[in-house]
């Protein structure tokens, strides 16, 4: 994998939105009111605290966040929507929700996201021989149809280690994936704090 590769999959896992040391005093906390039907994303106020920092967020933004993350991206169709989340530190988050045609077809993608994330940390190794990753899953909440939580711990031979946190959780036709990631390891993840801001995205579904 070339040094380019390197760097895209490590800004998949752990660096801040594009532009973030700008946006910080440009970007408002909040987007404005979703449109009417439309499901509503997370506040900066519910992702996991930051013991030095508050959250910061752009706006809802149809189609798929570019860069995609890693794991699940692939799966994001054009018809998703998703939001960008930042800290003043090297953490960061992002929230993308897909409203599928009917609720087969959400379950459906939901099984697909999941199953992405299930044999991301192997994938991940494949395409680069220089890092190690490992997974650990974190069990299933009890809101709406339900949520799955997963870890994804990954190491380069050049020093840097991140962790991201992921889940999906689905109401009815309507599934969305909530990621938080940082520099560090499977020590430094926020799982009990990131699981309830899982319950409160499925919850924004409605």
């Amino acid at each position: 994998m070339t040094v380019r590769a390197r760097l895209r999959t490590r800004l998949g896992i752990a660096a801040l939105a594009a532009g973030a040391a700008v946006a910080l005093t440009a970007v408002p906390a909040s987007a404005g009111p979703a449109a009417p039907g439309s499901p509503r994303f997370l506040a900066p106020g519910e992702l996991p605290p930051h013991p030095a920092s508050p959250w910061y967020a752009g706006r809802v933004t149809a189609g798929q966040p570019d860069p995609l993350p890693i794991c699940v991206g692939d799966a994001l169709p054009s018809t998703a929507s998703h939001r960008t989340y930042w800290t003043e530190f090297d953490t960061n988050a992002l929230q993308v929700t897909v409203v599928e045609r009917n609720e087969r077809r959400a379950k459906e993608f939901a099984a697909l996201l999941r199953k992405d994330l299930a044999g991301c940390a192997k994938k991940l190794m494949e395409q680069d021989p220089d890092m190690t990753a490992a997974k650990k899953y974190y069990g299933r909440l009890n809101v709406e149809e339900g949520a799955h939580v997963y870890g994804i711990d990954t190491a380069h031979s050049w020093g840097a280690s991140d962790i991201a946190l992921f889940s999906v959780g689905r109401d009815g036709r309507t599934v969305t994936v909530v990621k938080w990631a940082q520099m560090g390891n499977f020590q430094h993840a926020q799982v009990a704090d990131f699981k309830a801001t899982t319950v409160k995205a499925v919850k924004k579904l409605h």
